[in-house]
């Protein structure tokens, strides 16, 4: 059986564009297809404003304050924020250009280099991580809705003396809302979406710059001390934090450098896709990091101890409207970068395991049903376990991106047809082995037992000095050993 398409052939120079002819349901479905230029609807302030989304999140946040923790001054971690994040946008560009030409989301771009079956296991093992983050964020957006339970309604602070696998009751009540209330808005499907997070981010930006004013003003500028973690560091320990720090910028936009792609390929141009992510990435994100340094440095001088949740420093202002409008503003940029980041690209990995039966209205209902089985709460339960989540999880996706970016750089060199990703037959250049690239996922599981195995090493086990190289590790791995190995086999 097969689902015939022929899309429109507008632009020769798009892979977007191409003829694509008897389609195999296995492959295919409408979610799946290439994105025709002509609908093509995201421009460099679409993008940039989901990037806004992304950062100005309470989970954003808290990881950019939980870099106090490794021992260095307010003034270095904006440097190691800065450095980090210039890293990420060349990266970003680099995933984001595959998707863009050909207009096709992440599990059909990871045919190329894992075949047109094994791209399953790829989309399997983003979306795992996808759906966990995605519970994640809820969680943290649904505690700005505890405070405004609470603020409103104070009899409900009774809830909190009954609990269920670790949260309490009025943590069940908030995190059910906020899973709601996302599904909805997903529900209604990707341009409602693109106009959704158009709002988001910008929309922080105000209450985060009136947070930072009101603890400036309650602190006093010449006042703040920006060494909060108590460590006193040599230079060369120093130096060392700051390098893990940068590694974990790297490691916490993980996820998205494998899910950009499901947004580059709505956009109009790759010119458009680099001036979005320019602004929304180096621009914004050390501005955020500025406001992130000043409010978490000044929270200890106004409070007496050093707040990393910007939720719970809004809770402490003595004025019910401004608690009111931070956390609703809050809990709509979380949403943002939620449906996203940790939403779609979910929806579009179950879709891709299922075309036939499952879109991405399906897939999206599945993966928010077992964001909430995950029970995020237990793995975030304080600064350092989120730096550590965000290692350990930045190590799983890190062999994946550096096998699919060397396969299409330096293997392909840029050079796919898109209709052969939705066929099944033999001829098929991704077809390979019975649909399976059996090289590209020695390559994928041999760097990934080295990445995950080193960050578990130096985490948990603590067999290895602190360090965040996982990610780093995991990615340099991962190319190099698929380039090895398709020269080894004598593949192209």
């Amino acid at each position: 059986m097969s689902a015939s398409h022929i899309a429109s052939a507008t632009d020769a120079s798009l892979g977007a564009d191409a003829e694509i002819v008897d389609a195999d349901e296995r492959l295919y479905n409408h979610d799946l297809a290439p994105v025709p230029r002509a609908k093509r609807t995201w421009n460099g302030y679409s993008i940039f404003a989901m990037w806004m989304s992304d950062v100005h999140s309470v989970g954003g946040y808290t990881f950019a304050a939980s870099l106090f923790l490794l021992g260095i001054s307010g003034w270095q971690v904006l440097l190691a924020l800065t450095i980090g994040i210039l890293v990420v946008y060349v990266l970003m560009n680099w995933v984001g250009k595959p998707s863009l030409v050909h207009g096709i989301p992440f599990p059909v771009m990871a045919r190329v280099s894992m075949g047109v079956m094994g791209a399953n296991l790829a989309a399997l093992i983003r979306g795992v991580v996808g759906i966990v983050w995605y519970g994640v964020q809820t969680y943290f957006a649904s505690k700005a809705v505890a405070t405004l339970l609470l603020l409103f309604v104070p009899s409900v602070a009774a809830w909190r003396d009954t609990s269920f696998l670790r949260l309490d009751m009025l943590g069940w009540v908030s995190f059910l809302f906020m899973w709601l209330l996302q599904l909805i808005i997903f529900q209604r499907g990707m341009e409602i979406i693109r106009k959704f997070i158009d709002f988001c981010g910008p929309a922080v930006y105000v209450v985060m710059f009136v947070l930072m004013g009101w603890i400036l003003y309650r602190a006093g500028l010449g006042s703040l001390n920006l060494t909060l973690s108590g460590k006193v560091l040599s230079g060369d320990e120093q130096l060392h934090a700051m390098i893990n720090a940068i590694l974990l910028v790297v490691s916490y936009f993980a996820a998205l450098l494998l899910n950009f792609g499901d947004f580059s390929r709505f956009a109009k141009s790759e010119r458009q896709m680099k001036i979005g992510n320019f602004l929304g990435l180096p621009f914004n994100f050390v501005a955020f990091a500025i406001i992130t340094v000043i409010v978490t440095a000044g929270s200890e001088k106004v409070f007496g101890t050093m707040i990393m949740d910007p939720v719970e420093i809004v809770s402490r202002i003595e004025n019910k409207v401004w608690v009111a409008i931070g956390s609703i503003t809050f809990v709509i940029a979380t949403m943002g970068i939620n449906i996203v980041a940790n939403f779609v690209s979910p929806a579009y990995d179950i879709a891709n395991l299922f075309p036939k039966h499952v879109d991405f209205k399906k897939g999206g209902l599945i993966a928010s049903i077992l964001a909430v089985l995950v029970c995020p709460w237990i793995f975030v339960d304080s600064p350092k376990a989120i730096t550590i989540f965000v290692s350990v999880f930045g190590a799983v996706l890190a062999p994946m991106y550096g096998v699919m970016m060397s396969d299409y750089y330096l293997v392909k060199h840029q050079q796919v047809k898109t209709a052969e990703l939705y066929t099944m037959q033999p001829s098929g250049r991704f077809y390979y082995d019975g649909g399976w690239n059996k090289v590209g996922l020695a390559a994928l599981l041999v760097s990934g037992v080295v990445s995950v195995g080193w960050e578990l090493s130096t985490q948990m086990l603590k067999l290895l000095p602190p360090n965040n190289l996982g990610w780093l590790i995991g990615a340099v791995a991962g190319a190099l050993l698929y380039v090895l190995f398709m020269r080894m086999a004598n593949r192209k």
